[in-house]
């Protein structure tokens, strides 16, 4: 009987170790998820930029040969 009651103990704080570890996996898996959503959305929004950017080059050229 002395025995059993740490035993439940050791096995009752071991699991607690091993909840910790698996939340802090899928913590670390969310965070590299939203890092390349992060990318992603960054890059869409360089592509706009810069075709907005050549847009404008464009119609600042064709106003300038149009005087």
């Amino acid at each position: 009987m002395k025995f059993i009651f740490p035993l439940a103990a050791a096995l009752a704080l071991g699991a607690c170790g091993v909840e910790t570890a698996s939340t802090a996996a899928t913590g670390a898996a969310l965070k590299k998820q939203e890092l390349e959503q992060g990318r992603k959305t960054m890059d869409q929004m360089q592509q706009k930029i810069d075709q907005a950017n050549l847009q404008a080059q464009q119609r600042a050229e064709q106003a300038g040969g149009d005087k």
